[in-house]
């Protein structure tokens, strides 16, 4: 948090299956995944590109109780929110080391945009899946989670607020 990268919107990708975003993916899959994290985006590794990765086919430990989220690579992406309901659940990021904030989100959303070779995705998702989602694209636009809080009594150490979890565990 501070570092100016993160505060700007990040370009379109206008070349697709080309070795350099393979290995941006790739980057990012293998960051998120050491990190444990829920998803990952190309601002939070310094590259100025509008990519994120989330998801997997496994149960992330961090995240023991939550649906798993289908891994996908999304470019270029568009949300839509498919109703005016919001949710709010308590979120950490790789870029805010050691802090969580209760977070309102859209609870439903459908969102558009690219995988890394360039096809079409469109997908309805709610829940935890449209918060991840709506979490990593939010660093393609210059967003952190604090930005989206309305009650900063609910934003703190995530040791604190949780001693049970790790101050290493935020995504």
């Amino acid at each position: 948090m501070g570092d100016a990268r993160l505060l700007r919107t990040a370009q379109p990708v206008t070349a697709f299956d080309t070795d350099a975003l393979h290995q941006l993916v790739q980057d990012l899959l293998d960051t998120m995944r050491a990190a444990q994290g829920a998803g990952l985006a190309a601002p939070q590794i310094g590259v100025d590109q509008q990519v994120v990765f989330f998801g997997s086919n496994e149960r992330n430990p961090r995240y023991p109780d939550r649906p798993l989220v289908p891994p996908t690579v999304l470019i270029n992406p568009v949300i839509t929110p498919l109703s005016d309901e919001e949710a709010s659940d308590w979120e950490g990021c790789l870029s805010v080391p050691g802090m969580r904030g209760l977070v309102p989100r859209w609870q439903k959303i459908r969102y558009t945009g690219f995988d890394q070779y360039g096809d079409a995705i469109d997908r309805v998702a709610e829940g935890f899946h449209a918060r991840v989602v709506q979490h990593e694209c939010d660093h393609l636009w210059g967003k952190l989670y604090p930005m989206r809080m309305r009650d900063f009594t609910q934003f703190g150490f995530t040791e604190v607020l949780f001693p049970d979890i790790s101050a290493a565990e935020d995504d």
